[in-house]
C-alpha cells in the first residue's frame, strides 16, 4: 500500500463505522480498512484525529468564467480542500453562463489544471438563466453536470419548472430549486421582522421562500419527479417539505452554516457581510434547521459559498452584494453547532457533509468502501482557531463569522490517494 493512515477515530457512516482503524490507500483507491494494517509505504499518524471521507459541498459559486476577481476554479477548490471538502458542485451563475458544453469543458479543464478538489458542473435550466428558454440538457449532462438549476435566479413559471422538472428527469438528473417568488421581495434587504424595523431596513416576507418551496414540492409530488430545495432557511419552508417527503414526494432539501449558526442579529451594524440570499433569519428558524437536520426534513449541509470582493461588500447595506464565503468555516462552525452542543454525532455530521451529498448526486465518493475513490479528510476535532478571512485560501473575505472562536480543522486532505492538505496547508501540485 501507498500510503497508511494509522489509529484514527474512521467515521464513515455509509458503512456505519464509528471506530479506531487504519485505513490503506493504493492506486489512488482504498486499499484496506482494518484495526491494524501492515506498513508496506509510508505512515500517517492520526491517532485523536476522526478520519472521514472527503466532504462533498454540493452548491459553491466558482465565479469562472467571467467574475476571476472574485473567485476562480483554482483559489476555490484550494478553499475547498483548506476546508476538508474533496468534491464540490459550482453553479451555473458564471458569465457566460453554464448553459453549453464550452463552458462546462472550461470549467472542468481549469479544474483539471488546479488538481486539488473534484468539480462536478451544475448547469443551468434554462439559457441565460432566464426562465424562459431550457437548456440542452441531455448534452450538458454528456459533458458532465450532475444536476441543473438557475440558483440565483429563481425559475418564476411554474410551467416553465414543471417542463425542466420533467426534461432533467429525462436524463437521470434533477432540478435545484431557488424558492424564491420574486414578487414577494418587494426590495427587501433583510428578514423581515423586528431587526429590520429597527435598522430602518426594508424587510423580506419568509412568504417569498415558503410560496415557492411549496409549488416545487406540489410539482414534485403531482409528477413524481425529483427536486432539490436549496439553502432553506425558514420555519415555515422546512414544515413545508416535511409534509411532502411525509406523502412520498421526492424531495431533497439542503440549508447552510449560516442558517445553522447566524441569526438576523448579524445585520446590527449594517455590515454587507451579513447580507445574503436567503436572508438570515431569526433564532426560531435557526433552530428549526437544526430540528429538520435531525428528523430527516433536510438532507444535507451545502456552503453555498459566495465570494465577493471586498468592494462590494464594504459598502452600505443596500448596496452589498449577498453572499458568504464559506467553504473553509463550514466543518467547524456545523460541528460546533450541532456536535459540541450534543445534539448531533460525528457521524451524522459527515453523512450531511459528504454521504449524503454523494447520494443525492449519484457521486462515487462518500465513503471509505475498499475500493472507492481515496478522496479522505483528517480531521483535529479539537483544534481551537479564530476564524480570520485574511487567511482564506479563497479570494472572498467576506464572512459575517469573523473573529468567532470555533473548534475543528482539516489538517490534511487527499484527493485520489493524492495528498492536497498537509498538516493544514494546500500542497503545490509537483
Amino acid at each position: 500500500m501507498d500510503v497508511i493512515l494509522r489509529g484514527g477515530r474512521v467515521v464513515d457512516p455509509a458503512n456505519h463505522v464509528d471506530a479506531v482503524m487504519d485505513i490503506g490507500i493504493e492506486n489512488g483507491r482504498i486499499a484496506a480498512v482494518a484495526p491494524h494494517l501492515e506498513a508496506e509505504g509510508a505512515v500517517l499518524d492520526a491517532g485523536g484525529m476522526w478520519v472521514t471521507p472527503g466532504l462533498i459541498d454540493m452548491h459553491v459559486h466558482l465565479r469562472e468564467p467571467g467574475y476571476e476577481y472574485k473567485e476562480d476554479v483554482a483559489s476555490g477548490t484550494r478553499a475547498a480542500v483548506a476546508g476538508g471538502f474533496t468534491s464540490v458542485c459550482c453553479m451555473a451563475n458564471t458569465n457566460p453562463v453554464a448553459d453549453n458544453a464550452a463552458v462546462v469543458r472550461l470549467i472542468l479543464e481549469r479544474a483539471r489544471q488546479s488538481g486539488m478538489a473534484r468539480v462536478y458542473p451544475i448547469g443551468a435550466a434554462t439559457k441565460g438563466l432566464k426562465g424562459q428558454e431550457l437548456t440542452e440538457m441531455g448534452e450538458l449532462a454528456q459533458e458532465g453536470c450532475v444536476a441543473f438549476s438557475d440558483d440565483g435566479k429563481p425559475i418564476q413559471s411554474g410551467q416553465t419548472m414543471r417542463l425542466a422538472m420533467v426534461y432533467a428527469g429525462a436524463f437521470g438528473r434533477f432540478i435545484i430549486s431557488h424558492a424564491e417568488e420574486v414578487s414577494l421581495l418587494a426590495d427587501g434587504l433583510m428578514n423581515e421582522g423586528v431587526t429590520s424595523t429597527v435598522l430602518g431596513l426594508k424587510g423580506i416576507t419568509r412568504a417569498a421562500e415558503e410560496a415557492m418551496v411549496a409549488r416545487d414540492c406540489i410539482l414534485s409530488h403531482t409528477l413524481g419527479l425529483r427536486v432539490h430545495i436549496a439553502h432553506v432557511s425558514t420555519r415555515g419552508a422546512a414544515d413545508i417539505i416535511r409534509h411532502y417527503k411525509a406523502l412520498g414526494a421526492p424531495i431533497t432539501a439542503e440549508t447552510a452554516p449560516h442558517y445553522l449558526c447566524g441569526t438576523e442579529e448579524m445585520c446590527m451594524g449594517y455590515s454587507g457581510n451579513a447580507r445574503v440570499n436567503p436572508p438570515l433569519r431569526t433564532e426560531d428558524d435557526r433552530q428549526a434547521m437544526l430540528e429538520a437536520l435531525l428528523d430527516g426534513t433536510i438532507d444535507a449541509i451545502a456552503s453555498d459559498h459566495a465570494p465577493h470582493h471586498r468592494d462590494e461588500k464594504q459598502v452600505e447595506f443596500a448596496l452589498a452584494a449577498n453572499g458568504i464565503s464559506g467553504l473553509e468555516t463550514s466543518f467547524a462552525l456545523c460541528k460546533g453547532a450541532l456536535v459540541d452542543s450534543a445534539m448531533a454525532t460525528p457521524a451524522q455530521l459527515i453523512g450531511w457533509m459528504s454521504a449524503r451529498p454523494a447520494a443525492i448526486l449519484g457521486l462515487e465518493g462518500g465513503t471509505l468502501s475498499p475500493g472507492a475513490p481515496a478522496d479522505i479528510a483528517v480531521f483535529d476535532p479539537d483544534m481551537a482557531w479564530k476564524i480570520d478571512p485574511e487567511a482564506f485560501y479563497s479570494r472572498g473575505h467576506n464572512t459575517p463569522f469573523a473573529g468567532r472562536e470555533v473548534a475543528g480543522k482539516p489538517l490534511h486532505v487527499f484527493v485520489g490517494g493524492r495528498q492536497v492538505l498537509q498538516n493544514g496547508k494546500v500542497m503545490e501540485r509537483g
